[in-house]
């Protein structure tokens, strides 16, 4: 489904509603190299940059940059690195005043990004992994009073389980991006999650089906992924295809999303640009195709930056890099 710039990108003007988002901050240790290494190869790279990141922080930070209300729940450590990691949240128009302070080290992430900005990533949870269901009870009042609920995978999956029922009963819309990626998800997670974002090759991992041969995914059967998506569990969701743009699976229709062009700088955080533009459109009262639209130019944005969150634009920014 195309639509002409302009008309997508009015849609900045239209975000103000309220978001929460449960899960990571992890500090971004990254290095840039002509090309990734191969298992046991050196090579050398640049100076080492520490980055804001995070899939949870970084998604919360885009809704919070494009006008969204955002909270943000979670626990940094007790590291130097949890000052770093909540100023720049704060820097966001994050709310992080909710965030939970605990012994040890926060999350941190290990990025190689090569010359043509793609990456590898190791993720340390840290005090992510301190992430418990007791603390999702305790910020119960504050969680469910949004709109909108964002949930990835970087947290216990016990408290993401928890955190999904919890907005669920309280009429949230829940969004659960199935990364970093486990197939094997509890019922009750899909049964209190209102719709699903993944990846091409996560949504047939998922789902079980056969990549196509030639690695068209534009060609597939998208009517029988769709139905096979619904016999799952999930009524609505959305597909990235990387430089293919995206599938929007609404109620049983199927919707292509194009993408975005543009000269890569550095892809690093802009699958969360995505999903927190999502966050920030479903919030606002968008449909789901009207959000996945605009997500496609936040997250083309974003690649034209070095890091995550410090990609990242405001509402202003974006409208005038692509008008």
């Amino acid at each position: 489904m195309a639509a002409a710039p302009d008309q997508v990108l009015k849609g900045l003007d239209t975000i103000t509603g309220s978001i929460s988002v449960v899960g990571s901050m992890n500090a971004d240790y990254t290095v840039n190299t002509d090309r990734l290494p191969k298992p046991g190869e050196t090579i050398n790279g640049g100076p080492l940059e520490v980055l804001p990141g995070g899939k949870s922080a970084n998604q919360a930070a885009t809704a919070a940059r494009i006008g969204a209300q955002v909270r943000l729940f979670g626990a940094v450590g007790s590291d130097s690195n949890a000052d770093f990691l909540l100023g720049q949240l704060g820097n966001a128009g994050v709310d992080v005043s909710h965030v939970m302070t605990v012994p040890g080290a926060s999350g941190t992430t290990v990025i190689t990004v090569d010359a043509r900005g793609e990456n590898t990533i190791v993720y340390s949870p840290g005090s992510n992994g301190k992430v418990d269901v007791d603390y999702a009870h305790r910020s119960r009042q504050a969680l469910t009073s949004a709109k909108v609920l964002g949930l990835c995978l970087e947290s216990p999956i016990e408290t993401v389980t928890e955190v999904a029922r919890m907005g669920h009963e309280a009429g949230m819309t829940v969004l659960l991006n199935d990364s970093p990626f486990r197939a094997d998800l509890p019922a009750d997670l899909i049964a209190n999650s209102d719709l699903i974002l993944v990846n091409e090759h996560e949504m047939a991992q998922l789902l079980g089906i056969d990549e196509p041969e030639d690695g068209d995914w534009l060609g597939a059967d998208w009517d029988r992924i769709n139905q096979t998506m619904q016999d799952f569990g999930f009524h609505r969701a959305i597909v990235t295809l990387g430089g293919e743009g995206s599938m929007v699976l609404d109620q049983g229709q199927t919707y292509r999303i194009h993408a975005v062009h543009v000269d890569a700088v550095d892809t690093t955080g802009c699958g969360d640009a995505f999903m927190g533009t999502v966050l920030a459109g479903l919030a606002s009262d968008m449909t789901l195709v009207q959000a996945a639209q605009l997500a496609s130019y936040v997250s083309a944005y974003a690649a034209t930056g070095q890091g995550a969150q410090a990609s990242y634009g405001t509402a202003e920014q974006i409208r005038l890099r692509f008008s």
